[in-house]
């Protein structure tokens, strides 16, 4: 048994299979997910877990070379968008209907109880080298 880090078998196993520029999607409790993209559901409820707490074990077990978020969260949901901004330095931002279409492309999407607006990520892969 792992007794550091992400413990869920599913993430950890996407993690040691990304390659560079491979993409993972934290999801809020609402984004439609494309039927043949993997699913890790861990929402339990409206908020459980939240965004913020698996975006926070992602960035400590993962490269991340850039993100991508919706345009429209700067608006909606100006907290986070702060908190995004803050916290990376390439931020590719793109119309919600352009992230919809970008998830199709992902390895996972992970799914929050995050229920507030445009909750959502693309996590680009990079390189420790």
């Amino acid at each position: 048994m792992k007794k550091h880090g992400i413990l869920n078998s599913e993430i950890t196993k996407v993690l040691a299979d990304l390659g560079h520029t491979d993409t993972i999607v934290i999801a809020d409790c609402g984004l439609p997910i494309p039927a043949h993209v993997k699913k890790i559901d861990l929402a339990l409820e409206l908020g459980k877990p939240s965004f913020k707490e698996v975006l926070k074990l992602l960035q400590a077990e993962m490269v991340i070379e850039k993100v991508t978020i919706a345009s429209e969260m700067k608006e909606k949901n100006p907290d986070l968008f702060s908190q995004m901004n803050d916290e990376f330095q390439s931020i590719e931002q793109v119309s919600h209907q352009d992230f919809k279409a970008q998830t199709k492309d992902a390895t996972a999407i992970i799914r929050t109880g995050e229920a507030t607006p445009y909750a959502n990520i693309i996590l680009h892969a990079g390189v420790i080298f």
